[in-house]
């Protein structure tokens, strides 16, 4: 099942596919441009993946690492379907990162990578930005490339894993202002989704509602202000998102 969450007429409701828009919980029927579009989910603790397609490390001209690059993403970061990220003025290189996100569904503690797939509650689309100009080092991500407010864009759906048979032959893409930019596949991870769920468990204890973000493949370019940005994954649908100004957040 695909559901949703979204604001309208001064509440929160959960949302389902419809082919006029979206159909709230109460059976109301609404365009999509008539609601504000609210993460799936309310995540906990998101991790994000970096270089974890070879293809992007080797466009990034970085060698395979040891064990997987984990960084913490706070919960500002997170914004809806059809939201708006700020680019900031200062910079020369901002891109998309299309993710498929995967919740994990019950307390994950020291799973062995055979059972891990049993952990997990469903999938969402992320679109994760980068500001490459701030990047110290691809070893210690800054704060300020990964964890900017409404840099990290979620859904529009929240899918049950049962509905995704084979979550490792799943196509991602990206297109900017409709001309495709990125495509890659699930099948390229360099660390799986049951071999990260194993490396995490192994020293934390994975809660309901934690989200890892499993990393981009490689076609990643600059946006600029204006740009219409949108992520496709195989069965989890069309997440939208627009790139804003300083000045669009009173920021000038």
């Amino acid at each position: 099942m695909m559901r949703g969450r979204v604001a309208f007429a001064g509440a929160i409701h959960e949302a389902y596919p419809h082919e006029r828009g979206v159909q709230l919980a109460d059976g109301r029927i609404r365009g999509e441009d008539e609601v504000v579009w609210l993460a799936p989910i309310e995540p906990c603790t998101i991790f994000a993946l970096g270089l974890n397609y070879a293809a992007h490390a080797r466009e990034l001209q970085f060698s395979k690492q040891e064990e997987p690059l984990v960084f913490l993403k706070g919960p500002g970061s997170v914004l809806g379907h059809r939201g708006v990220t700020r680019r900031p003025s200062d910079v020369t290189f901002m891109h998309y990162e299309c993710e498929l996100a995967v919740v994990i569904g019950r307390p994950a503690k020291a799973v062995k990578r055979d059972e891990a797939m049993q952990y997990v509650s469903g999938y969402m689309i992320a679109n994760d930005y980068a500001v490459r100009d701030y990047l110290e080092n691809y070893y210690r991500p800054n704060l300020r490339v990964k964890n900017r407010d409404g840099g990290t864009v979620l859904g529009p759906w929240f899918v049950d894993a049962a509905d995704i048979p084979d979550v490792t032959q799943l196509e991602l893409r990206t297109y900017v202002n409709g001309a495709l930019r990125q495509h890659g596949n699930t099948r390229d991870l360099v660390t799986d989704i049951p071999s990260l769920i194993e490396y995490l468990s192994s020293f934390m204890t994975l809660g309901p509602g934690d989200v890892i973000l499993t990393g981009t493949p490689e076609g990643v370019v600059n946006v600029d202000v204006g740009d219409e940005v949108a992520c496709e994954i195989d069965g989890l649908g069309r997440l939208l998102n627009v790139i804003g100004s300083d000045a669009d957040f009173n920021r000038v």
